[in-house]
């Protein structure tokens, strides 16, 4: 496979040549227009668009087949004649003029290849997968095209502007890399996707003059992989200073952490050392007042089961910003993920969730709230699950289909059916670990099929 090394040419208002007239080659001309180049393209047989430029002054149009001489003066040439004969021909000029020459899908011909573009104004993202798939690189590029939405160009531009500013003012670097990482963090592009440009004008320059404030963002992390979070989630680890984390969260959730970031394992495992709330709440704060952005990164939604709520009422208290990015919660995923509708018509009609851990009166009514509804799903439920499964079938009845869910969303995802009376039995058989969450309900029976976990 031919090596390339990547770089971005200027053309500004050099002479490059297009050979061939279809709708490639009008690709092929838009792209060096856009650099600034002056294009000709030489063509027996041209596409409107090609002709349009021509008539507005735009390209120079030579009616007829690349003929031998045609790349004299010429800094670069695009052939895009999808002819054998004409792609030789080319080549050979090329190399005796030193002219830098792409054929089109014809790798064996090129002297560069041209990457997949994503334009955002000053902005550009190049995919090449060295000619190995051009197919490749440009689906990559549509996906990047979705993530770099079109307030980027007017980002890029604004940033552009007030790092003219900083090094006017003879700002330290130290001081202009803060400012880029707070706009990149901030509000100012969801203004400038919101139409709101003033605004994000106003903030853009509120940031560089104001000293920085730090905040706390309560992130859910999902049920396990990383292809169940959400884009904010996965936008607040690429530009967070601190990640403190539960123990159950992935590491290949905790991989998409920006690089230099410090992360702490604030959380437990059942019979594991525990860090106390206080703990981890004067972590939070103390974080935040050193200016940093924080990420609080809890598995499933930080607002269930999660004392989401509990630190988001004390960062408050302490005057501290608090942002809240919700997550796919267990509660949901686990059954979903195992193919169990928690309703489901003719089956059932109401759910209730309750955790299996802790002294809570949720844990105390455990059997009301079965006697209540349809379906009961009941999470952190591997410690302790004879006991929540005898507590239930005493309501409920031990033929009552059960279900348990463990390790929802990873690679270890485990699904073991039974009832009430046997699936405690069951779940120690198949040496279930945490993370795990119990379904019970007729809803386990009415659904055999366990489809897997989305993945991109």
């Amino acid at each position: 496979m031919t090596r390339y090394y990547p770089v971005s040419l200027a053309l500004e208002d050099r002479p490059c040549v297009v050979l061939g007239g279809g709708p490639l080659a009008v690709e092929k001309m838009h792209g060096l227009l856009r650099a600034g180049a002056r294009v000709t393209v030489i063509a027996a047989q041209a596409e409107a668009e090609i002709r349009v430029a021509a008539v507005e002054g735009r390209v120079a149009v030579v009616e007829r087949d690349y003929l031998p001489g045609d790349l004299e003066g010429a800094w670069l040439t695009i052939d895009a004649s999808g002819r054998d004969d004409i792609n030789a021909a080319s080549r050979r000029e090329a190399e005796d003029r030193r002219v830098l020459l792409n054929v089109v899908d014809r790798a064996q011909f090129c002297d560069w290849i041209a990457p997949a573009i994503v334009h955002r104004g000053p902005l550009q993202v190049a995919v090449s997968t060295s000619g190995e798939s051009p197919f490749l690189a440009s689906a990559l590029r549509r996906r990047l095209e979705q993530d770099l939405g079109e307030e980027w160009e007017p980002f890029v531009r604004l940033v552009g502007e007030l790092r003219r500013l900083l090094r006017e003012k003879r700002a330290p670097m130290k001081r202009q890399e803060a400012v880029y990482a707070r706009l990149l963090r901030s509000d100012v592009r969801r203004l400038l996707r919101e139409g709101e440009e003033e605004q994000a004008l106003a903030l853009a320059e509120e940031i560089m003059r104001a000293p920085h404030r730090g905040r706390v963002w309560l992130v859910g992390a999902g049920p396990g992989g990383a292809d169940l979070l959400t884009l904010a989630a996965r936008d607040a680890l690429a530009h967070a200073d601190v990640v403190l984390h539960d123990a159950l969260v992935e590491p290949e959730v905790l991989r998409l952490v920006r690089q230099g970031a410090r992360v702490v394992d604030v959380g437990k495992r059942a019979g594991g050392r525990r860090v106390a709330q206080e703990r981890i709440n004067a972590l939070l704060l103390e974080a935040a007042r050193a200016g940093e952005e924080v990420v609080r990164l809890k598995g499933g939604d930080p607002f269930v089961f999660a004392r989401g709520g509990e630190e988001a009422a004390f960062l408050a208290e302490a005057g501290v910003e608090v942002r809240v990015i919700p997550g796919v919660s267990s509660a949901t995923a686990a059954p979903a993920l195992a193919g169990i509708p928690l309703t489901m018509r003719g089956v059932a009609s109401s759910v209730a969730f309750v955790t299996a851990q802790g002294a809570g009166s949720a844990k105390a009514d455990l059997g009301r709230l079965a006697a209540e509804v349809d379906t009961l799903v009941v999470l952190m439920a591997l410690e302790g699950l004879a006991d929540t499964a005898r507590r239930l079938a005493e309501v409920l009845g031990g033929a009552r289909p059960a279900a348990v869910v463990a390790g929802a969303g990873t690679k270890r995802q485990q699904v073991v059916r039974g009832d009430l009376a046997t699936i405690s039995a069951l779940c120690s058989a198949a040496e279930v670990a945490a993370p795990a969450t119990l379904v019970v309900g007729d809803v386990v029976a009415a659904t055999a099929a366990q489809p897997r976990a989305a993945a991109v």
